[in-house]
């Protein structure tokens, strides 16, 4: 397959003719009452519903003691979409919602018009500041860093699109658009689809998985203007389905491997080349998904029902920490800031899990809450 791709046109920032429907503020679905049941919000959880017939963003207070409650939804003014074969997670991807704390603004893929949202978040309320086209088809995970977004589309063989934020304000750079070059034909489409986009901690480059189609991690380089190098330098993850992924407190690649169900670590050189660093069986079934905060790392394990803990202190050398169960089928999770309290998706029943974590990681459900009309959803950040 010939993954080389050549580099875009000249660069515009055509902005009138990329935003599709920006609107200065929407009223939220706010239940009446929900102020009151608790001392006030320390932040807020942000769900994406995902929801076919309309994506939304379901707004949560966090308490001190990490419960949520409910305070408003948001319609992004896109669709949701479901990739085909997909159960738990329509979407089949990590960080299809993003909230860039620097700016204050929430980013929602809408995979079936498309599109991403723009939200301007003022504590629980939100206002959709822009609708504007994801410069592919179906796009699943979004990458913040700076002034610099980028979206990846997991159809018609994957491509990642740059965005240039002014304001709140996002301006689509027609040279800043790359082809994956995965093959479209392979099937079952939820594992042969890329899984995530990001950043690493320097920004220097960009980071793409390609899950079973290719079992390639691939990497950009980030130009000093925010274009990309013309191709990636394509890492083989031969039979491991890379899909989710973070990095540790040392800037050290954090990978879920589906294929064997495994978190793995690996320097990232200078060149984009990856070096394993260490590698952990986590035991479950699906394991797709990986949060961090510090030292500590968790991974979703769908086909489980699980959560697999692990402390890394940095060098990428991975400590077990053990399993805890969850609702069905668990997804995507989040932090609240601090790392005192993580929320795991879990898709089955579109139900976020409440976690209290203690300093050496062992995890306490405090409670969960449903989020209405968010079956096989994916997409959670915390403020």
């Amino acid at each position: 397959m010939n993954r080389a791709v050549g580099l875009s046109a000249v660069a515009g920032l055509a902005l009138a003719a990329a935003v599709i429907a920006p609107a200065a503020s929407q009223a939220a679905t706010r239940p009446a009452g929900h102020r009151g049941s608790y001392p006030g919000p320390a932040g807020e959880v942000f769900v994406q519903t995902d929801a076919l017939a309309g994506n939304a963003v379901t707004v949560y207070d966090r308490a001190a003691d990490g419960t949520l409650h409910a305070a408003g939804t948001y319609p992004t003014g896109g669709l949701g979409g479901q990739l085909t074969g997909s159960v738990a997670d329509h979407l089949s991807s990590q960080g299809s919602l993003a909230y860039d704390r620097d700016s204050n603004l929430l980013y929602a893929v809408n995979a079936g018009s498309n599109t991403i949202t723009v939200f301007s978040v003022y504590g629980d309320h939100l206002v959709r500041r822009q609708v504007i086209t994801s410069g592919g088809a179906f796009p699943v995970s979004i990458a913040v860093r700076g002034n610099l977004v980028y979206v990846l589309n997991a159809r018609d063989g994957g491509s990642v699109q740059g965005y240039a934020r002014i304001g709140a304000t996002l301006v689509a750079v027609p040279s800043w658009n790359r082809p994956l070059g995965l093959d479209p034909t392979q099937t079952p489409e939820f594992t042969h689809t890329p899984g995530q986009v990001a950043f690493t901690p320097d920004g220097s480059k960009l980071i793409v998985t390609t899950k079973a189609n290719g079992d390639d991690i691939d990497v950009f380089s980030v130009g000093p203007f925010g274009g990309l190098s013309a191709a990636p330098v394509v890492n083989a993850d031969p039979g491991n389905v890379p899909f989710g992924i973070t990095f540790d407190a040392g800037g050290h690649l954090v990978v879920a491997e589906t294929g064997i169900n495994a978190i793995a670590t690996f320097t990232v050189n200078r060149s984009g080349t990856l070096t394993l660093d260490s590698r952990a069986a986590t035991g479950q079934a699906a394991t797709c998904w990986v949060a961090g905060q510090g030292a500590l790392f968790y991974a979703s394990n769908a086909g489980s029902g699980t959560v697999s803990g692990y402390r890394d202190d940095g060098s990428g050398a991975l400590q077990a920490l053990g399993n805890t169960a969850t609702d069905a089928g668990t997804v995507d999770a989040a932090f609240a800031p601090g790392g005192r309290h993580l929320y795991v998706e879990t898709g089955m029943a579109g139900i976020v899990d409440e976690f209290r974590v203690a300093p050496g990681g062992a995890l306490t459900e405090i409670g969960s809450v449903t989020v209405p009309d968010a079956i096989g959803a994916e997409g959670i950040a915390a403020s």
